[in-house]
């Protein structure tokens, strides 16, 4: 388990490597069935941070909760037509996005 210290050096490295990023520029990514949705309410770092602390239980429990999902094919369709700005947060081998919440 890693230190308070070492967590928060993540979440900041995390919270640097995050962008807006507009869909279009996503497509090889989705493509390859690595792009992870992050629904909007919810903590995209939180979410970096179980995957790479490879915490099973939260990504599972998240996963039947509907917090973090695939994108499904009519959602993509969706922000490719928009050409939807999302956030995106690379943490190989997976993409993480989440819609931009409106202002």
């Amino acid at each position: 388990m890693q230190s308070t210290e070492d967590t928060n050096e993540l979440i900041a490295r995390l919270n640097g490597e995050t962008a807006k990023i507009e869909w279009h520029q996503l497509q090889k990514h989705y493509a390859t069935g690595s792009v992870v949705a992050v629904d909007k309410g919810f903590d995209l770092i939180k979410v970096a941070i179980a995957l790479n602390q490879d915490d099973t239980e939260k990504v599972k429990q998240w996963l039947a909760e509907g917090k973090v999902s695939d994108v499904s094919n009519q959602q993509a369709q969706t922000w490719y037509d928009q050409n939807s700005l999302v956030w995106a947060l690379v943490l190989p081998p997976f993409v993480l996005v989440q819609e931009v919440k409106a202002s």
